[in-house]
């Protein structure tokens, strides 16, 4: 009886023991909705300091846990979880998205970052899962469409062309309406140099973690000098720590033109010739069916192979990729090569008080410029002609075995025989100390030192048998350009952050002062074959500084009430002394309605924030380095002076403006951020007026002034308005469904205000030269009207609604139709522009569409205007042109400058666009050194819906100064096929 007893006791002497046992636990937490693991999330025993974090593959072990222990799962963007541990060793833990804390990080917003909820400007933020999906070859396809206020519009088809963006419509009329790119803190330089393209194609999109658009004054002010056009941050993808990650991006695509113009096919130019032409030009028709789009055009084929390695310690992170893409252009022999690093570095020191940060992007890319006057000739080029005669030499027009000057070339000759290269080297990067002060750890000084640097070159030839290499065909000839721009930057603040818990306040002060020096320098050399002889054009390499000194305070009230206020002074070397310096103060207030009492408790209201704001930013890029200084041109090589035998360069002194000044731009904005039901449904709604005075404007002189027929002032006022609304709303959200539609549309309006050159009843500043007008223009800027509206005569139709040749409308009845009788007909800008897309994935499939489009915007038929009418088709006896359909139409006979100025070309360009669609699948039964697994298939430029007569509603701006509007022979964009894999290792 006593060993039962001894026994008993022992069991319950025994039992506390049992119950503080210590056991490992194993585990891995997975993504809600996609069932993905994820990485770097925070496994921790609550109520002690022992945890761990996820590896690549989302997998933990923690060793010493207890049965009554309980785990704190925690990761950004997601709901924090608690899990009894009892007499579990192995967890499966899946994570939910915290919608409230996925809008609360806006990456950056100058020289700081701000919660979302907290900032009061206009601003959105892309992130990973809103970037569109397919080919992105450069940062700005991966937001078009998906930002209220802004559109993007690409130069054309060609892999990695130029881009247009505009946030906000433009601010200026001749000077720079680009806004400012900052890429991981440093301003970068817009435009390019020789021998690259779009200077945003330089990063790798790969190496993207998210894109914030600045809009409204109150957000960019803080930039000042550089910002009235708005601000794109980019935010490069930076290590996480944990064990060392391996992931792949490919893809592989194939590209199409799936529209050409309609030039007259060959029978109908046969007939057309038969029926108009003289018996010489009958007697030129060939006897070949060519069509000339046809044989430049071709199925281009790209790959693009991108890989990335992270991992790091606790207090040490890094990242680095790199990337390689070969793309060819549906233009034969365009071809854009690029190979891109990226490199970050993260450290944290003396127990995280100094942080150092380190990041570099590096692009070179290599391309074959396809000769783009081939496109225009392939339109008007005889298609009764062969690509290449009998004897195997490409068919051009000779007379007497002369070459005839003033006909058309054959295009795939152009093609084929002219050789264009370039080469772009661009390196993006810098160094920041954060130092949090260990007396006081509430201050922060911050350092800056960053740099932009671009080399570019351009060269090439004519090939020696060009034109049968006969006298002034140029055959032989070739040039080589080059270009280096070098840009860095300095950036010296302070950073008080403090919560004031007597006033329930919370103060965040930044002050201090920036430096930023632009140094361009090229030269030109050519080689004249023929005449044995060498040019060399040195150009003056150029300095631009800026200099800055700027504050910010944020002060946030009972978490309900915000306050933003702003100033900047900024100086630039463009201008003098006397009009060096400008200031440019903002300040915004905000009020979070659902943390009030009234609204606190109402379930469905998830966020309901009231901005409003003011500020004023400026623009000194006029394109120009010294506009404001007394300045002569030295003559080049051929245009010395020789007395004796000696030669003497010889000066002209340069157009110049010692009265130039800041052009600055003020904005009002009021706006309403929203969501509903959990965040279910977000969105929100700007109201904005900005008003741009002193506008620098590239003019003419007043007769018998200046140095030149052109100069720049400050001459006027321009109005822009309008309304953003932008909504997302998630309808279905289960385990294995998800779906999402978002959507935005913007309202605007842009008047010129103010003219000083110009008076009501005067024809105002004539702008938009076109193809085939030497000297004339079809667009115009005057008070009253929007900026480029077309100007133009009114076409006269007969009974049969078909215009009439040569027929106008004599405006002003004086009996005389003139061009006192040109009217102000429609403008490029769009009333409306919008983009709507919709996600859905449903267990290990997604699906996402982007659409995109824009009313009330037209478009100059240039294409029309110059290839429909008679003239254009018969215009010499020794050679033929081909037209385009529309000359079957109007039977248009002469090319005169009225007819040109027709407001029959000024035509709709509205649209509907889906820009891109894609689906893709993950797999699920993977090796174990595979941690994730991707395909995805997409279409890009899928499909088009448009009254537009011409190839293409979306033209990008084009001329110097660069005006929008204007149809003269765009490179197609092609429709892209493609299939992607991603693989994390």
């Amino acid at each position: 009886m006593k060993t039962i007893y001894r026994k008993l006791l022992f069991l319950i002497l025994l039992l506390p023991f049992c119950a503080i046992a210590q056991n490992k636990v194993n585990g891995v937490v997975l993504d809600n909705a996609s069932g993905q693991p994820i990485p770097g999330v925070n496994v921790k025993i609550e109520g002690s300091s022992t945890g761990v974090s996820t590896d690549f593959d989302g997998k933990f072990q923690l060793n010493n846990v207890k049965p009554t222990d309980k785990l704190s799962i925690s990761y950004m963007g997601y709901k924090t979880k608690s899990i009894a541990v009892g007499s579990q060793n192995s967890l499966t833990i899946k994570l939910e998205e915290d919608s409230n804390q996925l809008k609360e990080v806006v990456v950056q917003v100058g020289y700081g970052t701000v919660k979302k909820k907290d900032a009061t400007g206009a601003v959105t933020v892309l992130g990973a899962k809103d970037f569109n999906k397919g080919p992105v070859v450069s940062a700005d396809q991966m937001i078009t469409g998906k930002v209220a206020g802004v559109q993007i519009i690409n130069g054309g088809g060609s892999p990695g062309g130029d881009v247009t963006i505009r946030i906000r419509s433009g601010s200026s009329l001749t000077a720079n309406n680009d806004p400012l790119y900052v890429i991981d803190n440093v301003p970068v330089a817009s435009g390019g140099v020789e021998g690259g393209k779009n200077p945003l194609s330089t990063i790798n999109p790969n190496d993207i973690e998210s894109i914030s658009i600045l809009k409204d004054a109150s957000a960019t002010a803080i930039y000042g000098s550089r910002a009235s056009n708005g601000v794109v941050l980019i935010t490069t993808k930076k290590g996480k720590a944990g064990e060392l990650k391996v992931s792949y991006n490919g893809n592989f695509q194939v590209s199409q033109i799936y529209n050409q113009v309609d030039a007259l096919s060959t029978a109908d130019f046969t007939d057309y010739v038969n029926k108009y032409g003289t018996t010489k030009q009958k007697g030129l028709i060939g006897t070949a069916n060519t069509n000339w789009q046809d044989e430049i055009y071709r199925t281009a084929i790209g790959t693009d192979h991108n890989i990335n390695v992270s991992g790091g310690q606790n207090d040490i992170t890094y990242r680095v990729s790199a990337g390689y893409g070969d793309f060819d252009g549906v233009l034969e022999r365009d071809n854009m090569k690029k190979t891109s690093l990226n490199a970050s570095l993260v450290g944290n020191f003396f127990d995280k008080h100094l942080k150092i940060e380190v990041n570099n992007n590096t692009s070179y890319t290599k391309s074959n410029y396809s000769n783009t006057g081939a496109i225009g000739n392939a339109i008007g080029f005889d298609p009764t002609q062969p690509v290449k005669n009998a004897d195997g030499k490409y068919f051009q027009w000779y007379e007497n075995g002369e070459l005839i000057q003033l006909a058309n070339r054959n295009p795939v000759a152009l093609i084929n025989q002219f050789n264009n290269y370039g080469e772009f080297f661009r390196s993006t990067g810098n160094i920041q100390f954060d130092y949090k002060m260990h007396f006081l750890p509430e201050l922060k000084a911050v350092a800056n030192f960053g740099y932009d640097k671009m080399q570019g070159q351009s060269y090439g030839n004519t090939a020696m048998d060009y034109l049968d290499g006969v006298k002034g065909s140029g055959a032989g000839d070739s040039y080589k350009n080059n270009e280096s721009r070098n840009n860095k930057v300095m950036d010296l603040y302070l950073n008080y952050n403090k919560m004031v818990e007597s006033l329930n306040t919370t103060f965040d002060v930044t002050g201090g002062y920036t430096y930023q020096d632009f140094r361009d320098s090229k030269e030109k050399t050519s080689h004249n074959f023929e005449n044995n002889t060498n040019n060399k054009e040195l150009f003056n390499p150029t300095r631009v500084n800026l200099q800055s000194f700027f504050a910010r305070a944020n002060v946030t009230i009972a978490d309900k009430y915000l306050l933003t206020m702003s100033y900047r002074r900024d100086g630039t070397s463009r201008f003098t002394e006397q009009n060096r310096w400008s200031n440019f103060p903002a300040v915004a207030v905000g009020w979070k309605l659902n943390e009030e009492n009234f609204l606190k408790d109402v379930k469905a209201i998830s966020t309901l924030k009231l901005r409003g704001g003011w500020g004023i930013t400026g623009q000194q890029d006029i394109g120009i380095s010294y506009p404001s200084l007394p300045l002569y041109l030295g003559s080049n090589g051929q245009a010395k002076y020789q007395i004796g035998n000696t030669f003497y360069t010889t000066y002209r002194p340069q157009p110049y403006n010692s009265n130039l000044k800041w052009e600055q731009t003020t904005t009002i904005n009021a706006g309403i951020d929203f969501g509903f039901f959990d965040n279910r449904f977000t969105g929100s709604a700007d109201v904005y007026q900005r008003d741009t005075d002193d506008l620098l404007l590239f003019t003419y002189n007043p007769p018998f002034f200046g140095f030149s027929n052109q100069d720049n002032y400050n001459i006027g006022s321009i109005r822009n308005k309008g309304v953003e609304l932008s909504a997302q709303v998630i309808p279905v959200k289960t385990d294995d469904w998800e779906w999402n539609i978002g959507g935005n549309i913007t309202f605007q309006n842009s008047k010129i205000t103010a003219l000083t050159t110009t008076q009501p009843d005067t024809p105002g500043i004539p702008v938009g030269n076109y193809s085939g007008g030497t000297g004339n223009t079809i667009q115009n800027h005057q008070v009253g009207y929007a900026p480029n509206s077309f100007y133009v005569y009114e076409q006269a139709y007969g009974t049969d609604g078909k215009p009439l040749d040569g027929v106008f409308i004599d405006r002003n009845g004086d009996g005389v139709v003139n061009e006192k009788d040109k009217y102000r007909f429609h403008k490029p800008a769009a009333d409306v522009f919008y983009g709507f897309n919709t996600a859905v994935s449903y267990k290990n499939w997604d699906m996402s569409m982007n659409w995109r489009g824009s009313w009330g915007n037209f478009v100059y038929n240039n294409v029309d205007s110059g290839y429909g009418v008679q003239q254009a088709v018969l215009i010499y006896e020794n050679s033929l042109k081909n037209g385009v359909e529309d000359l079957l139409y109007t039977d248009f006979k002469s090319l005169d400058a009225k007819r040109q100025q027709s407001d029959y070309y000024v035509q709709d360009a509205s649209f509907l666009k889906l820009d891109n669609i894609s689906l893709g699948y993950n797999f699920k039964k993977l090796p174990k050194y595979i941690s994730m697994l991707k395909l995805t298939g997409s279409v890009q430029n899928v499909l088009i819906i448009t009254d537009y007569k011409g190839l293409d509603p979306e033209t990008p701006t084009s001329g110097t100064p660069p005006v929008p509007g204007i149809d003269n022979n765009l490179y197609p964009r092609p429709i892209i096929y493609t299939l992607g894999l991603n693989c994390n290792f």
